[in-house]
């Protein structure tokens, strides 16, 4: 079975020791079945872009690289925005995806017409503190928005060319570019949906992902809410404020001692948080109607 509707696109940076095993079970996977390949080499500093280079032949197998390291997400965006089929499969370089699932990915994705597919790992090779991590992001998304999906941050999603290539604008070059790109596909009502997958250990190397990268993808999730849903944030704090100012001048208000300059201070500040959501919401209904459908 062959089909030239799906690229694979894969960022690398210095994964020269697990490429020797991952590369020739993936090459091999997309030419049976006829998918497109796209390797991203993020300014490798090791052997990586010379390992892929003998396998591409410049149509069906491509290697484009970067002079300068430009992040994760950032590779991710340099090969969407090269795709020239209907969808893509992303996909991590370190061996731990299997390729295999990019046809349980596509065929999914058939199945239910859906926008965007995530691969939902299972947590048992990501460690304790890891699977800690993708919890807490959860939970803090799932705060904010709801989210059809449960492993918002999976590096192997099938998406919608289209609508991809149209939301990378709003996407970081971070690591939280997997988060970030999800939450866009969910605020922009796509039919996102979830498929298991499995998740092989590594083999070889390391990984990059540290606190500091959990700490910036919650910055970018509150910033990619507040860019589309500014009242989820602005409205609760508001509230949170009057609340606390009704709780602080009660007392004062029922011995008859008047509103103390506490509770004045807390309703004003609520009500500034109230207008600047009521105002950020109408900035937001503006910037969403300029990324419009097909």
């Amino acid at each position: 079975m062959t089909d030239n509707s799906l690229t694979v696109v894969v960022p690398v940076f210095n994964e020269a020791r697990s490429l020797p095993t991952f590369l020739p079970e993936l090459v091999g996977y997309c030419r049976e079945r006829g998918f497109q390949l796209i390797f991203v080499d993020d300014a490798s500093t090791d052997e990586s872009a010379s390992l892929i280079q003998p396998e591409c032949n410049g149509e069906t197998c491509r290697l484009i690289q970067h002079k300068v390291n430009r992040g994760y997400g950032g590779a991710l965006k340099t090969g969407i925005r090269n795709v020239k089929t209907d969808f893509i499969v992303t996909m991590d370089a370190d061996g731990q995806h299997r390729p295999h699932d990019v046809g349980k990915l596509w065929e999914s994705g058939h199945l239910c017409d859906a926008d965007m597919v995530v691969g939902r790992r299972q947590n048992g090779n990501a460690g304790f503190y890891r699977a800690l991590g993708r919890q807490v992001i959860r939970g803090i998304a799932g705060l904010l928005v709801s989210l059809p999906v449960k492993d918002l941050n999976s590096g192997m999603k099938l998406y919608r060319t289209r609508l991809a290539q149209r939301y990378l604008v709003l996407c970081p070059d971070s690591m939280a570019f997997s988060d970030i790109i999800t939450l866009v596909f969910v605020h922009r009502n796509n039919l996102v949906t979830e498929t298991d997958i499995e998740v092989r250990p590594r083999s070889q190397g390391s990984s990059t992902i540290t606190t500091a990268t959990a700490i910036d993808t919650v910055i970018e999730i509150i910033n990619i809410v507040a860019l589309f849903n500014p009242s989820r944030i602005f409205l609760p704090i508001g509230g949170i404020f009057f609340l606390a100012g009704l709780v602080w001048g009660l007392p004062f208000i029922l011995r008859d001692e008047g509103v103390s300059v506490g509770t004045m201070l807390l309703l004003v500040f609520g009500l500034i948080f109230v207008l600047v959501g009521i105002i950020a919401e109408q900035v937001a209904q503006l910037r969403r109607a300029q990324i419009t459908e097909d």
